[in-house]
């Protein structure tokens, strides 16, 4: 192994320790992201967006989740991986079976993060509403 793997896995094993951030794996680097960006990208795949639909509803064992999906299970396992690393879903074992849930609290950060921009839409909205009321008065002079 060379010495910058070894710097990596040594960065990897500090980096995870932290609790203000995620590490998420990209291939052989590892990067260390802000909680709602880890959120931010492990809610960008239509894979992972149905695995929380599903569990959303209720818990359900990795194979489960695995027929749900259009994919082979070693990929339904690196996206539940990565759901796991972003803190979106729990996992506990059952014997031998894997059964994930929602973990909600995960997309609190997000929720407060996006409430900014609802207030700037809001009020977008609000002003159009005013625009096309305007129109429809003097349309009817």
């Amino acid at each position: 192994m060379d010495s910058e793997s070894t710097d990596l896995r040594k960065l990897a094993v500090r980096l995870v320790t932290t609790s203000a951030y995620v590490t998420v794996r990209l291939r052989i680097k590892v990067a260390t992201l802000h909680p709602v960006d880890a959120v931010m990208q492990a809610l960008a795949d239509p894979s992972r967006r149905t695995v929380l639909e599903i569990l959303r509803d209720h818990e359900a064992t990795a194979g489960e989740l695995a027929d749900a999906l259009p994919i082979a299970r070693p990929g339904v396992s690196r996206h539940l991986r990565v759901l796991r690393e972003a803190g979106l879903v729990d996992v506990r074992q059952d014997a031998q079976r894997r059964i994930y849930r929602l973990r909600p609290e995960a997309l609190i950060e997000v929720d407060e993060w996006l409430q900014a921009y609802r207030s700037l839409w809001r009020h977008r909205f609000d002003a159009l509403h005013t625009e096309v009321k305007r129109g429809k008065k003097a349309m009817q002079r």
